[in-house]
Order: structure tokens, then sequence, then C-alpha cells
């Protein structure tokens, strides 16, 4: 039984690595701040976890979480696009003072290695698809330029600290526990939720923009891979699936899993969306032998079990 940490651990993706890893028989320890994380999501774990309430800046926070922890999962971000543009200032603290942090932390308290949670917006909207690490990043919002700062410090503790780090750019993930309540939630839950209400859920754009739907569950495995004794290190990845799908698409495939057909409102583009989205995930392949288990259907399907069970148990969001 190895001991592990994970920053955001209350959050969406953050919430599945440690069920999983508790699940998987490890110790585990979760830093979060609970600004968008929710207990809830760690109810079936809540026993068999140590939780530590507070922010990732928090330095000594980090120090007494990490304190024996073979790896460091760090999710903890302010994720959205949107309100980075709204606030690029906490945006950057969250994600790259915070990034900074965990490194720092991690290095002081002789963690073997540190998976950092990337996105795939460090592409920007490079016209080449699919995308592939070795093509120039050019972000498009403050979000995705404190990603790429933060895997410029993940590399830079790899080669000059011998910490091992990998950054695995996330593709529009989806699943279970994404809050669709918030004004920043992907569009994932907020379509979900809309056509369950039977209400028109609103699209940004004409619809045709496309992006590589990656199921949570694949992101968990991916991170799990990288967590171990693999020859990576200060290296970024993708993680998706390697296909795309347009907005458009994903609304005629909701409306034929849950039953519904519903006339969408379409708005104009927001400010720091990217086009067309697509992973080339042959370096994760060949590098942490990852390959997506649960493909886009699936992935839907089981998200709108999961929204459908909650509505049927009372529960919002």
């Amino acid at each position: 039984m190895a001991c592990y940490a994970v920053t955001g651990g209350a959050g969406f993706i953050g919430s599945h690595i440690t069920v999983r890893l508790v699940r998987d028989g490890h110790q585990v320890r979760v830093v979060d701040d609970l600004a968008t994380g929710r207990m809830d999501n760690l109810e079936e774990v809540r026993d068999d976890i140590e939780f530590l309430e507070g922010d990732v800046c928090d330095g000594q926070l980090l120090r007494r979480a990490f304190d024996g922890a073979e790896a460091v999962f760090h999710q903890a971000a302010l994720a959205s696009v949107v309100r980075s543009v709204e606030d690029p200032v906490s945006t950057n603290r969250a994600n790259v003072e915070g990034t900074l942090q965990v490194l720092e932390s991690a290095r002081r308290c002789g963690v073997r290695r540190v998976v950092c949670a990337s996105s795939s917006s460090v592409y920007g909207d490079a016209a080449v698809l699919p995308k592939r690490e070795d093509m120039p990043p050019v972000p498009k919002s403050p979000y995705a330029a404190s990603k790429l700062a933060g895997e410029h410090y993940c590399q830079v503790y790899a080669g000059l600290f011998g910490l091992e780090t990998i950054s695995l750019r996330y593709f529009n993930v989806f699943g279970p526990r994404q809050d669709p309540a918030s004004r920043y939630a992907a569009v994932v839950p907020i379509f979900i939720t809309a056509m369950l209400e039977g209400s028109r859920p609103t699209v940004f754009g004409d619809g045709e923009q496309s992006r590589d739907f990656t199921y949570v569950e694949n992101v968990v495995e991916a991170n799990l891979l990288a967590a171990g004794h693999c020859r990576a290190s200060g290296m970024a990845m993708n993680v998706g699936c390697g296909e795309r799908y347009t907005l458009n698409e994903l609304l005629a495939l909701l409306e034929r899993i849950i039953g519904t057909g519903v006339e969408p409102i379409y708005s104009g583009e927001r400010p720091g969306d990217v086009r067309d989205s697509e992973a080339d995930i042959a370096r994760a392949r060949e590098v942490l032998g990852y390959s997506p288990r649960v493909g886009f259907e699936e992935g839907l399907r089981r998200t709108v079990e999961w929204h459908q069970a909650r509505r049927s148990a009372g529960c919002a969001g």
C-alpha cells in the first residue's frame, strides 16, 4: 500500500482519482479549499481518506499532506476559460502560484513524482489537427497561459531538481460529479441538465466547433499510469480519445440517449474559446501504455444516468 496526495481531491476529476486510489487499497490525503470542490464528491470514501481543508498556495499545509507520499496528483485549479477572462489574477494565483507551491513542497518532502493536470487549451487555435505535443503552444486565454506556465515549472523542477514530473493535457473531460450549476460549468453537464429539464440549451457560436470529449475514467487511468515508474519525466502529453465531435453532434446524441428533442439557442461566440480540438494520443500510448477505455457515447450514457439518478433523489446539480 502506497501513500498518495491529491490536490483538488474534492473536485470533479480529483474525486474520481481519490476514489480509485482508495479502491486500489492505497492511503490517500486530499487537499482542497472547497471553493469549487464538494465533500459530497468524496462521500463514499470519506472515512478512508485524510482530508486537509486549505489553499493550494499554503506551503505549510502542502508539506503536511505530502510528507511520506509516493506521488502527488495535482488537480487543484481554477478551471475555466471564461472565469480567467473575467479575473486573470485569481486564475494566475491558483494555477501558477499553486503549481509552484505544489512542486516546491513535493521537492522538500522527497516525493518521487508529481502528475500535474494541464489542458488542451495551451494549443490555442492552431490549424493543424490533431494536436501534437511537438506543436508550438499558442494560448488564447489567461487560463491557457496559466496551464502552460505550470508545465514549464514542471519541466524546470524535473531538470533542475530531479523531481519527476508529468503534465497531462486534458481534452474536454466529462462525466459524473461534474457540476452543472456553476456559471462556469462545462458544456456536457449544461446540455444534459437543460434537456432533462425540458429547456433549450444555449450554444455559443454555430455549434460546428468540435471537441475531443474524454470520459473521466480515461483521465483517471492516465493519471495512475503517469504516476508509475515509467521512463518519462518533465514531459507533457495529451489525454483524450483521438476523435472529435461538434457541439451539434453532441446535442443530437444526447437527444437520442435522453429521448427528447429540444431546439438549442444559438448565441455569439465567447472570447478565449478555441474552434476545434482533437488529441493525438500517440505519445501517451507509447510512453504510458495509455488507451481510452470508455468511448464517447458510452461515457455520455453513464453521465446521463448519473444526472437522472441525482434528479430522482432530489439532489441539486
